[in-house]
């Protein structure tokens, strides 16, 4: 080959190399340092593709519990994944960058790449240049799986202050959880304009439920550990509760109640939002149905009658209450459905 026509790919080849090392060390800072929603396109090709992966598995399930088994790994093996990636990355990019700089042929290094990432220094023969990137690599390599290790801690304590939440919903709202049951729980002293404490603790659930989400969407498809809870329908609870107040239930609205409403239609909508919008994700298409509820007037007739029964002054104009209920729900429905099948959640009930 001509010097020169090896010059200019040797340059070509060290300056995509530096471009594959500082994309990938962007991903990396922009995934867990940056406090935005701002989605990483590697990671989401990434956490794409093994879920590719695991819906092929779950098809293969004949019920939601061995469905739910499978997919609970779905979230800790991609995140697992992805240092991976990116220290797999690192090391196509500088193994070019060694090749640029004259260290030797393409399989010398790779060597020589994979021995400074993992700085296990199996071999030390390189130039003065050589040995700068060399050290670059794995000062790289250590901050890589640094990054993950300390922010493991982070995820899961987000994990674990959303599912207490949803263990605590599933105690007040029965089994299997209903609007009316929880309206009912709210009312448990005859009155439900006194239960100021308990929204404003929905509310606050549902703003780091925005935050966490989508700075790191991962955590969205972390599963509860019942197979019946999910994130998703305890956040669909609180809500359909709120319409089923401000549309059936005769008297003021409180107002920590239609802040914590608002709460939870911007929450949802936004995580919805980012990932339709955003990250491109597309809900499975596996089961397409599961997870979907309707409002029916027949099933909030009965959720009206239910309230009544128990003490609580429903509204006498029921079509205009189910017409204001529909109204409410719309605020929310289609991102709590999306979410729904994003994340194979349990089946949404609505009070109707």
């Amino acid at each position: 080959m001509h010097p020169y026509l090896l010059l200019a790919l040797r340059i070509i080849t060290g300056l995509g190399g530096m471009v594959l090392v500082i994309s990938t060390l962007s991903a990396a800072i922009r995934s867990f340092v940056l406090p935005r929603n701002e989605v990483v396109r590697l990671n989401v090709w990434v956490f794409m593709g093994i879920r590719v992966l695991f819906d092929l598995a779950a098809k293969l399930a004949n019920s939601y519990e061995r469905r739910d088994k499978i997919m609970a790994h779905y979230a800790p093996v991609a995140l697992v994944a992805l240092p991976v990636c990116w220290e797999a990355l690192v090391s196509v990019g500088y193994t070019a960058m060694y090749w640029a700089v004259g260290e030797g042929s393409w399989l010398h290094c790779y060597q020589l790449s994979g021995s400074s990432l993992l700085t296990l220094g199996t071999i030390d023969d390189f130039s003065v240049v050589g040995g700068i990137l060399t050290y670059s690599e794995a000062t790289l390599g250590l901050l890589l799986l640094t990054l993950l290790l300390s922010y493991l801690p982070t995820i899961y304590q987000a994990f674990s202050r959303r599912e207490a939440t949803v263990a605590l919903l599933e105690l007040r709202a029965g089994t299997p959880p209903t609007a009316a049951c929880l309206l009912r729980w709210l009312n448990h002293d005859g009155s439900v304009q006194n239960d100021d404490q308990q929204w404003a603790a929905w509310e606050q659930w549902f703003v780091e439920i925005e935050e966490s989400h989508t700075s790191l969407p991962i955590l969205s498809f972390f599963r509860s550990p019942q197979p019946g809870r999910s994130w998703v329908t305890a956040g669909g609870l609180i809500l359909d509760t709120a319409a089923l107040l401000f549309a059936a239930v005769d008297g003021p609205q409180p107002r920590q109640a239609q802040i914590t409403f608002k709460a939870g239609c911007l929450a949802l909508n936004r995580v919805y939002r980012f990932f339709d919008t955003k990250a491109g994700a597309e809900p499975t298409s596996l089961l397409p149905d599961e997870g979907e509820s309707a409002p029916g007037r027949v099933g909030f007739d009965q959720a009206c009658q239910e309230l009544a029964e128990h003490g609580l002054k429903v509204c006498e104009d029921r079509a205009d209450a189910w017409r204001r209920y529909c109204e409410l729900r719309s605020r929310y429905t289609t991102a709590l459905n999306f979410l729904a099948r994003l994340t194979m959640a349990p089946g949404v009930k609505s009070a109707g």
